[in-house]
């Protein structure tokens, strides 16, 4: 009995050991990598369509790959599994689309293992060149983490159809659902679409983006960036607080007419110039629009405590914070605006319209409740005061924060090249459209003023 119990502890003994001094590769090998960077090609190519996937192997969890001595993968023995990695790791969670038909399982026209160091996709051609190619000698001593995976997947389209009435080939529209973000804690998926030669479009996506249209039509690109536009507006505190503080001592749509036009047309200019690389690129820039945009509501939140301010001192400053506004949006869609394809101004046009149609709910929300507030809570003036004291503590604190951000950053002056020069020349010509559109803007006040006045009554009267 004695016996048999110290043999069932030497067992014990042993299965512990053998788990708890285990190679560290293998225990690393159920790992989830903290960052992975996905690679991708797209291209048209006759009947098919062509993609080019480079993702880190390591990133393939739970899957084991042939080893040889000293535990360098077998490169001998590894098709067949690189195969099936890029099968259940890769092809099953991309989504392609042909127009709006899915298209079916691609095959694998090429699986080879790379080195981290190798720089083959850059470009297509070198990518293309590379996967179809000779692979890594077979004697190479690399461990199977240290590796990347380089797919060739050939996804079955139709053939382009000649159109009977012009005689022109159709072109398919692509879209991609690439659901790649169980691959790591974070990944980042950089994707190239060649619709045509010398033509690239680059994509960059964290995460999981969604149905990502590569050629979009005017009227797809139009409706999701009315839909970002009108999130955007209600999701964005510093422009919410700004508006409010617009509304609080004008609280009649008539009033604010003048006053959201001049703001509307004021972040339209600087959203359009910014998208079109009018705007500096210096790093100290996108700080100091941030500290700028909160120190436009300390200063409208101010003059209403101060009291005095009218309709057409307010469309002006609204004029003028409004540039510094659109500034901010340009910021929060330079990433999306990939996904505006050929239609960069027909997007940007319907960012305004969604932030439009936002401002118009925020409006129509804040003007009745303010009423309520000052009808039945508090005073007039006391009201006006008490709220605004509100937003400016708020955005004070947000000024201050931001400022220490932009102190950080080193001011250096532009050298005097031909680049600068033309820079020079862009931002005069915003400024003419600038001057152009506040012309324009008042002459609103003037015409609602002259339509207010009576009519004189010229009839005959005995």
């Amino acid at each position: 009995m004695l016996n048999g119990c110290r043999v069932t502890l030497c067992v014990l003994a042993a299965l512990l050991i053998a788990v708890f001094c285990a190679p560290a590769q293998t225990a690393l090998a159920h790992d989830i990598p903290s960052d992975v960077t996905v690679q991708m090609f797209i291209k048209p190519s006759g009947q098919q369509l062509q993609v080019l996937v480079r993702v880190p192997l390591k990133a393939m969890r739970d899957f084991e790959f042939p080893e040889r001595a000293q535990g360098y993968l077998d490169l001998d023995r590894a098709d067949a599994d690189l195969r099936e990695a890029a099968t259940r790791w890769l092809a099953d969670d991309i989504q392609v689309f042909e127009d709006n038909t899915q298209l079916p399982a691609p095959e694998i026209g090429a699986a080879r293992v790379s080195l981290e160091s190798d720089r083959s996709f850059e470009s297509y051609d070198v990518a293309y060149a590379h996967v179809t190619g000779p692979g890594l000698p077979r004697d190479t001593n690399v461990y199977w983490d240290q590796t990347m995976l380089d797919v060739l997947f050939d996804y079955p389209i139709r053939p382009d159809q000649l159109r009977s009435d012009q005689f022109q080939p159709t072109e398919s529209r692509f879209s991609i659902h690439p659901q790649l973000e169980r691959l790591g804690l974070r990944v980042l998926l950089v994707v190239r679409f060649l619709p045509q030669p010398g033509i690239v479009r680059a994509f960059e996506f964290l995460g999981d983006p969604g149905l990502v249209r590569l050629d979009p039509h005017w009227y797809q690109a139009a409706s999701r960036f009315v839909e970002l536009g009108f999130l955007h507006i209600l999701t964005g505190t510093d422009h919410l607080l700004f508006l409010f503080c617009l509304v609080i001592p004008f609280r009649r749509f008539a009033a604010l007419i003048p006053i959201v036009t001049a703001f509307t047309v004021a972040h339209s200019i600087t959203l359009i110039a910014s998208a079109y690389n009018v705007a500096p690129n210096a790093l100290w820039f996108p700080p100091l629009i941030e500290t700028l945009i909160a120190t436009s509501i300390v200063y409208m939140a101010l003059e209403n405590i101060v009291g005095g301010a009218s309709v057409q001192r307010r469309w002006m400053i609204a004029f003028g914070f409004g540039l510094v506004h659109g500034f901010g949006f340009s910021f929060a869609l330079r990433q999306t605006l990939q996904f505006a394809g050929t239609h960069m101004l027909a997007s940007l046009l319907s960012f305004n319209i969604g932030v439009e149609l936002g401002q118009l709910l925020v409006l129509g929300l804040m003007i009745p409740a303010l009423e309520l507030f000052f009808h039945y809570a508090v005073a007039e003036r006391m009201g006006t005061i008490i709220l605004s004291a509100i937003v400016a503590h708020t955005a004070w604190h947000w000024m201050l924060d931001r400022a220490g951000v932009l102190r950080q950053y080193r001011f250096q002056w532009p050298a005097l090249t031909a680049a600068f020069w033309a820079s020079l020349a862009d931002w005069l010509l915003l400024l003419v459209v600038l001057a152009s559109g506040f012309w324009l803007i008042s002459l609103i006040p003037k015409y609602i003023a002259r339509r207010r006045l009576p009519r004189e009554d010229n009839a005959f009267q005995p």
